[in-house]
């Protein structure tokens, strides 16, 4: 079985829009061929939108919804025709995340699957998420069905994005979680620099360790909590940015980094792994992946480029296969829903 689907990935930290083209075939095991990848940064108008996209009205988000789905649409279009892309079985979009709060028992990944849809004539499977909070699940982690069948020869899969997230295999059943924001925080803090994100970590390199918002920042029960859970905006300002008040900027970028670096490492080192995949934006901070490494005994791989920067556009591509064929593809071992089941509203 050969088939040809579309991935959409727009990840927190609003760096633009992944588009990933894949090939997947499934002889005895699945394989997979990127065939062509693209991020697309988006204009600053619409980043802005989807930034300021939590304070707006009901109506207001709705209309966001609809519109953000054309926008995504025009993109995929332009997309394929640019690359002479034919014979697409299905496009897999995320959606951009809004507001993800399971306790509560709802995600909202705006970017309206229908207007996608009606601009590229391809159907299109979205909102992934919803099905599995309603199941008693976070709504997340997602990939950890990719990571399974697409990259099992790695102990665990580790990826750097606005969160970081790690999924795993224990006891015969792959688990997943959050671990700690990274480029959500790490970002917003390059900005008054006058750069969208800390390259290298050349700025968080100049910066003092602030000790006491370092112990502040590692007690926070989030860390202590059992899996699965899973991290959303709405924590970050109710817990990470009120602590940061009276404290320089570069001093926050070196503390923050050393934070993110001790929570990765401690996952790490409890669950003893010889070897880890890392892929997302984050793996590019090179001041960030030396403190881990100098943190615990494991092997960091770092893969080739596409597989750092599309694979979670490839692996929603993956997703979206899954429900065509109507294939469970969210694990409840890394969600927390009570089974596995196939998630996705398909226009």
């Amino acid at each position: 079985m050969i088939l040809h689907a579309l991935g959409l990935m727009s990840g927190t930290s609003l760096d633009g829009l992944d588009i990933c083209f894949v090939r997947f075939e499934k002889q005895e095991a699945w394989d997979f061929q990127i065939i062509k990848a693209e991020t697309i940064p988006y204009p600053k108008s619409w980043e802005e939108k989807l930034r300021n996209s939590i304070y707006l009205s009901a109506e207001e988000l709705l209309e966001l919804n609809v519109e953000y789905g054309f926008y995504l649409g025009k993109l995929v279009h332009d997309f394929m025709t640019t690359h002479h892309l034919k014979n697409i079985d299905v496009i897999a979009s995320h959606g951009h995340t809004v507001f993800h709060q399971p306790q509560k028992k709802f995600s909202l990944q705006i970017g309206d699957g229908r207007a996608i849809k009606s601009e590229t004539g391809i159907p299109v499977i979205y909102d992934f998420r919803t099905q599995d909070i309603i199941m008693g699940g976070n709504g997340a982690p997602l990939v950890p069905i990719g990571d399974e069948y697409l990259f099992s020869q790695y102990d665990a899969c580790l990826n750097l994005g606005g969160f970081s997230n790690i999924s795993f295999k224990t006891e015969s059943k792959r688990i997943a979680f959050d671990i700690v924001p990274v480029n959500i925080i790490l970002n917003k803090l390059a900005q008054p620099f006058g750069m969208d994100y800390d390259h290298e970590g050349i700025l968080a390199r100049k910066g003092k360790i602030h000790e006491d918002l370092l112990s502040k920042l590692s007690s926070l029960h989030f860390y202590r909590q059992p899996h699965p859970k899973s991290l959303g905006v709405e924590w970050c300002h109710e817990n990470i940015f009120p602590s940061f008040e009276n404290v320089e900027t570069l001093d926050l970028l070196a503390t923050f980094t050393e934070h993110i670096a001790q929570q990765i490492s401690r996952v790490i080192n409890e669950n003893h792994f010889k070897n880890i995949l890392f892929t997302g934006g984050g793996t590019y901070n090179t001041y960030l992946i030396d403190k881990i490494k100098a943190k615990t005994k494991a092997e960091i791989i770092i893969p080739e480029k596409q597989i750092i920067d599309y694979k979670e556009a490839l692996i929603f591509a993956f997703i979206g296969i899954l429900k065509l064929n109507n294939e469970v593809n969210v694990l409840s071992s890394a969600t927390g829903s009570y089974k596995d089941h196939s998630s996705g509203i398909m226009a």
